[in-house]
């Protein structure tokens, strides 16, 4: 499902990668050492599971698929439903911007005392 998120527009790949590599951790230590190593998928990885860093550029693609997917919605499906979509994505959205952007960002929160997450 992950690649099929990175090539597909709409589908997301980082909740499915970051699933395999929990589940690898606790199964297989070859697989996992695979995944963290994966040149499209390892670097994303690394920095989630050390830092929690969510990278700024796939922030912007987010919200850019949010979008889109919001205005194909808006054609085919209820007002209703593109309305909780939409307050389902804002909160997607707000999750996603509160961890840094890089690791850079990670080490200034550090550094200043502030929370790497909100929460």
């Amino acid at each position: 499902m992950a690649y099929i998120g990175v090539i597909t527009p709409g589908i997301p790949y980082s909740p499915f990668i970051v699933a395999a590599a929990w589940c690898f951790a606790r199964s297989s230590e070859r697989m996992h050492r695979w995944i963290m190593n994966h040149p499209i998928f390892g670097p994303f990885l690394t920095n989630w599971t050390t830092k929690r860093v969510f990278p700024q550029k796939m922030k912007y693609l987010m919200l850019a698929m949010m979008t889109l997917s919001l205005c194909i919605m808006s054609f085919t499906v209820k007002p209703i439903g593109v309305i909780s979509t939409a307050v389902f994505m804002a909160l997607v959205a707000v999750w996603a911007w509160r961890y840094p952007s890089s690791v850079e960002e990670h080490d200034r929160r550090l550094a200043n005392n502030e929370k790497i997450g909100w929460f």
